[in-house]
């Protein structure tokens, strides 16, 4: 502790910490502590020190900030007199570590009233020691209690959205896997049709007409065109005459791998011309078997795509790979936490998304706004009990200064009575055993503490709407 200014017991009795301490007590405060002024920008305390001294602001502004894997998360800020940090548990004495638990910077030049922990914390416990009793069992209760809550509230999440990516995995999984196998008969098939048609009876020139229109089918196959179902069962028709006009068997079984394909009439009329009516069945199959194959190539192609897709999500969702804070797309963040809550929204649900995507970046914590968007969703889902309607809207608040989040559920409402205490910890309208109560609170730490936005609610049955209001840019 750097030694300042004493304070006299009147000047301590102005703040509000010690102002129902008696002339003894004051006297004893004036003896101990110094105001010490430190200059904006420098650290009164840092985190992981040892706490050596309990710290009251006489004037100024300081912040709160921890350090959370390497980035310095802000927590509070405050110009209020007389609020206190430092060996706040210096009561508790070799019962815990004595160490500062976060840092105090000074914004503005502040002064702060320093006194030791050595000598503070043990008559703390001298002069109120029915509070200390109070206090220890409060203190170890209720790091217990959110040990306990908080450890289960995050197995619940891991799990449930777990089980959701793995719920649309396994879907494009299974795809590919069915359509390799699939692939795997009909490349086998095109190797005996391919024998069939170059056992010498097809000259080197109809051949290379065959393979010339193979290439063709490939094409076809890549650009089908999109047809109402009206208009492929009539197409499929149509080519099973004429498969049948030319004796070419089995017609019912081609038309339709030739119709997904793209093929029409007047390409087969042209496998004809080049191979003749003899040759014209195997012919018809093995472009058909090279039809398939690319179809179900195109079904592989699609379905990784899905998984990579989906794991791409995952890694925005958990943000793993990037910084703490940094300049994001908030459509961005929407988009991989729909996807990863995709297997919890139930079929009756509809989700509507209405994103101004002109909407600038915004400095952000990504991966915990990722958290703010998951607990609104979740609990918008929750409240339509499986049927209704899920709207996300993005546009900027009616200031410009902050771009808005909303989301709207057409629920049961939130009742009046307890709207007011919905944002509080532990508190909970769910079921017992189905809400920890910290969903709501997480959210409106990090919007309003972290992010120095606001979260607002507003809610009548059938059209609940929780606004968030994110600051385009950072604040200092």
């Amino acid at each position: 502790m750097t030694a300042g200014r004493r304070l006299t017991p009147p000047q301590l009795r102005e703040l509000f910490l010690f102002e129902h301490l008696d002339d003894n007590q004051l006297d004893w405060l004036a003896t101990r502590g110094w105001a010490v002024t430190h200059t904006a920008g420098q650290p009164i305390y840092t985190e992981g020190e040892p706490a050596t001294c309990f710290v009251v602001l006489l004037s100024g502004t300081v912040s709160l900030s921890r350090n959370i894997r390497g980035d310095d998360v802000e927590l509070s800020r405050t110009d209020q007199t007389g609020v206190y940090g430092g060996a706040t548990q210096a009561y508790l004495g070799d019962q815990v570590p004595q160490l500062y638990n976060n840092t105090m910077h000074a914004i503005t030049d502040a002064e702060v009233y320093e006194l030791p922990a050595a000598e503070f914390g043990p008559v703390v416990r001298q002069w109120f020691p029915m509070a200390m009793h109070l206090l220890e069992g409060l203190f170890f209760g209720m790091r217990n209690s959110n040990n306990a809550v908080a450890e289960r509230e995050r197995l619940l999440a891991l799990g449930s959205l777990s089980a959701g990516l793995t719920h649309e995995l396994n879907n494009p999984a299974a795809a590919a896997v069915r359509a390799t196998a699939v692939l795997r008969d009909k490349v086998a098939g095109m190797r005996q049709k391919l024998a069939m048609i170059a056992d010498g009876r097809l000259d080197g020139e109809r051949l290379h007409g065959l393979v010339e229109l193979q290439e063709t089918a490939v094409k076809k196959a890549a650009n089908a065109p999109k047809r109402t179902a009206l208009e492929t069962s009539d197409l499929e028709d149509t080519i099973g005459d004429w498969l049948d006009d030319h004796d070419v068997t089995g017609a019912w079984d081609l038309a339709p791998t030739l119709v997904a394909g793209g093929v029409e009439v007047p390409w087969l009329e042209d496998v004809a011309t080049c191979i003749g009516d003899i040759d014209l069945e195997p012919a018809v199959r093995w472009l058909a078997y090279t039809i398939e194959t690319e179809l179900l190539m195109g079904e592989i192609d699609d379905a990784v795509a899905r998984i990579s897709g989906l794991v791409g999500a995952a890694k925005q969702y958990s943000q793993l790979d990037r910084g703490p804070f940094q300049v994001v797309d908030v459509h961005d963040l929407l988009d991989a936490t729909l996807i990863m809550l995709n297997g919890k929204i139930p079929s009756g649900v509809r989700v509507v998304t209405q994103f101004d995507r002109a909407l600038p970046a915004i400095p952000a914590y990504a991966a915990e706004l990722n958290q703010v968007w998951t607990n609104l969703i979740d609990n918008g889902v929750a409240a339509m009990h499986g049927q209704g309607t899920l709207t996300i809207t993005t546009g900027l608040d009616p200031t410009g200064d902050c771009l808005s989040v909303e989301i709207a559920d057409t629920g049961t409402g939130i009742p009046p009575e307890v709207r007011p205490r919905i944002f509080e910890p532990f508190f909970t309208t769910k079921p017992v055993g189905e809400g920890t109560g910290l969903g709501l609170d997480i959210s409106y730490r990090i919007v309003v503490k972290k992010h120095h936005g606001d979260i607002r609610v507003s809610s009548q049955p059938g059209d609940t709407r929780f606004t968030v209001l994110l600051p385009l840019r950072e604040s200092r």
